[in-house]
């Protein structure tokens, strides 16, 4: 059997595009990799899919990376499109993740080897789209991690695969692949960071019981932090892991600045490279911010209920004969709530300089301890939750949707709270 002038000599499996068989190239006599899809199925994908098809597989062509499977050949034959590729003997990241956590120095190697990959492909124009451990071959005999089906994974992973469609593998997509948003890079640093997260830790960064359910908690959900699940973790990767699974991609480090970084963590010797970006102006506001904030919560929740228990009876007597709608509750509210809020700025003193002795009183006063980060994620996401849902009850009634969803969410982060707790008792 032949492909094109690559005579077939085994079927290595299947894989998404199909079949993929183990062929021998008789003009340079050597073994490649034949990844084969009928052009039939392409075709169904969409009218342009072919010729999209073979443009990404020549452009993935063009890069020459070590860290990335080498592409020789595309076209099309006897009824299939058929991409030769560098044929690898060794064994996918999945089945070495499938054993377990793997060793911190293997993980850390595994994952610099894929930055230094996503480094060159992005900087070269080609995004992946679907960075898993299935992608991840680790050849032999040697160990070199190479990522395979750079720009062309995409293109047969679902029945849809025009811009705005969800694409890639839901436990390792970015946010906004998710939502079928346009994406770049940053979402294959995204999807690496939940492959990090899964070789240290030896769990699913996101994980559920059905599709929906997982997609829930990539576009809304903070993993359970590494360092939690391995303890002993370095402080700085622990971080760095929070950067890669940021929900916005403007707060990901690009893949040149996460090689660095990984280099740096590996050799011992921590990088800012990756820090978030703060400016002047922003540190200095962080003082002040820290003191008001509080401050600000309690107002809000306390004007909350002024408004629960007197504007709004007293607006319901004042119309017994027809209820508000919804549009007129949410003004009554809103001109009471700035009536409020301008009596508390005229009277509220200077900022800064006056509210200076205090804040070092009670600095002097309460006793140092290092917050919890994640405990205060927890306890901040719970007031955020807490004043839209009291903005649901002023606009909306109890039975409205969001309402319930938001009540749903409350209880979830109540449950994790006390789950956390405990595990933080028993360490």
């Amino acid at each position: 059997m032949k492909i094109g002038r690559y005579e077939i000599l085994d079927e290595v499996g299947q894989g998404a595009m199909g079949t993929v068989y183990r062929a021998r190239d008789p003009l340079i006599e050597r073994a490649v990799a034949i990844k084969t899809l009928p052009i039939e199925q392409l075709r169904q994908e969409g009218a342009d899919a072919e010729s999209r098809f073979l443009r990404e597989a020549q452009s993935a062509g063009r890069l020459s990376h070590p860290n990335i499977v080498t592409i020789y050949d595309v076209g099309e034959a006897n009824g299939l499109a058929y991409i030769a590729m560098e044929y690898l003997s060794g064994t996918t990241l999945r089945d070495i993740m499938d054993k377990g956590p793997m060793p911190f120095d293997l993980a850390l190697e595994t994952a610099t080897q894929m930055a230094e990959a996503l480094a060159f492909a992005h900087e070269h124009g080609v995004i992946h789209r679907d960075i898993k451990p299935a992608n991840v071959v680790i050849s032999s005999p040697h160990g070199r991690v190479k990522i395979t089906d750079f720009g062309i994974a995409h293109l047969v992973n679902s029945n849809h695969t025009q811009t705005g469609q969800m694409l890639g593998s839901p436990r390792y997509m970015s946010p906004e692949q998710a939502m079928g948003r346009d994406i770049d890079g940053r979402s294959d640093i995204f999807s690496l960071g939940a492959v990090l997260h899964e070789m240290l830790s030896g769990q699913y960064a996101f994980d559920g019981d059905s599709l929906p359910a997982i997609l829930y908690r990539v576009i809304n959900e903070t993993p359970v932090s590494a360092a939690i699940l391995r303890p002993g973790l370095p402080a700085e990767l622990d971080t760095l892991l929070t950067r890669l699974l940021s929900k916005r991609p403007e707060e990901r480090p690009d893949a040149r600045a996460l090689a660095t970084a990984l280099h740096a963590l590996a050799s011992g010797t921590p990088t800012h490279v990756v820090a978030p970006p703060i400016s002047n102006r922003v540190s200095r506001l962080l003082p002040i911010l820290a003191f008001f904030t509080p401050v600000g919560v309690l107002l809000l929740i306390g004007l909350g209920i002024i408004v629960i228990e007197h504007f709004l009876p007293q607006t319901l007597q004042d119309k017994p004969s027809s209820a508000l709608n919804s549009t007129q509750l949410a003004q009554t509210t809103v001109s009471k709530s700035k009536q409020v809020l301008k009596d508390i700025q005229q009277t509220a003193p200077a900022p800064t300089d006056q509210l200076k002795p205090a804040a070092d009183q009670a600095k002097q006063a309460v006793p140092k301890k290092t917050p919890d980060p994640y405990l205060a994620g927890l306890d901040k996401k719970q007031v955020e939750l807490r004043i839209k849902r009291t903005e649901l009850l002023l606009k909306f009634t109890k039975q409205h949707p969001d309402v319930v969803q938001v009540d749903r969410q409350l209880e979830q982060l109540r449950i994790e709270r006390k789950k956390y707790l405990r595990q933080q008792k028993k360490h």
